[in-house]
């Protein structure tokens, strides 16, 4: 019985396929941020405490006087890794308490946590007990994840209902650091971040950028390029 031998032609389409679907995948693997560049913080906290207005003077440099309720949003801004360039993605959740599930596959994909109350209100700090015992269902061991208490509208000492003292003693219960913030007037906001990316362990974060150069030493290291001497 004769062989039956495959077509050339078809043969040689089919090899010429299957090289540039590889290399349209290669491309597009290049062009899409690998999973673990990706740093995740997710924000919570009750309706009106500020959790917006932390994250848009962290990212955007700007305060809203506005109140606008917040279902979902995420900001994400360059930092450093391990010497490496990632992403910083922050997630700003709803203060609403109609999105179980959203809020449980937020903590499930989260690597770190921001907990915001307003120390004008005691009972937006009661309310993040519910959230924290929802991530510490989620996550188990609680140990290792950078996890943040943040007492925000700090500048509003005159309806101050929380002192720094009763949410210090919150944060050391619940085994996690603590501030007092102030959005409006830029008060350690970027000191928030820079601690929470200092408490994770597994890999050396900064909100400076350690693969560039800075502006200045551009500048001088091309002055110094064009120097001759004679």
């Amino acid at each position: 019985m004769e062989a039956i031998g495959l077509n050339p032609k078809y043969t040689k389409f089919s090899a010429t396929r299957t090289r540039a679907t590889k290399q349209g995948l290669k491309l597009l693997r290049n062009k899409m941020p690998e999973p673990s560049n990706d740093y995740r913080v997710v924000v919570f906290g009750a309706g009106g405490v500020g959790k917006s207005s932390l994250v848009l003077r962290f990212v955007q440099g700007m305060f809203r006087e506005s109140y606008i309720p917040t279902i979902e949003d995420t900001y994400r801004q360059v930092i450093s890794c391990n010497k490496n360039i990632c992403t910083l993605q922050i997630t700003d959740t709803t203060g609403s308490h109609q999105f179980p599930a959203m809020q449980r596959l937020n903590i499930s994909k989260g690597h770190a946590f921001i907990m915001v109350y307003s120390v004008t209100s005691k009972q937006s700090l009661e309310e993040l007990k519910a959230i924290f015992d929802v991530i510490k269902e989620v996550k188990g061991d609680m140990e290792g994840i950078p996890l943040m208490l943040i007492g925000n509208k700090c500048d509003e000492s005159e309806s101050r209902e929380v002192d720094s003292q009763y949410g210090q003693d919150q944060a050391r219960l619940w085994g996690c650091g603590f501030l007092e913030t102030s959005a409006k007037t830029n008060y350690k906001v970027k000191e928030l971040f820079q601690e929470l990316l200092n408490m994770e362990k597994r890999r050396a974060m900064s909100l400076h950028l350690e693969t560039k150069k800075t502006r200045s030493q551009f500048k001088k290291q091309k002055l110094k390029d064009k120097c001759v001497l004679m």
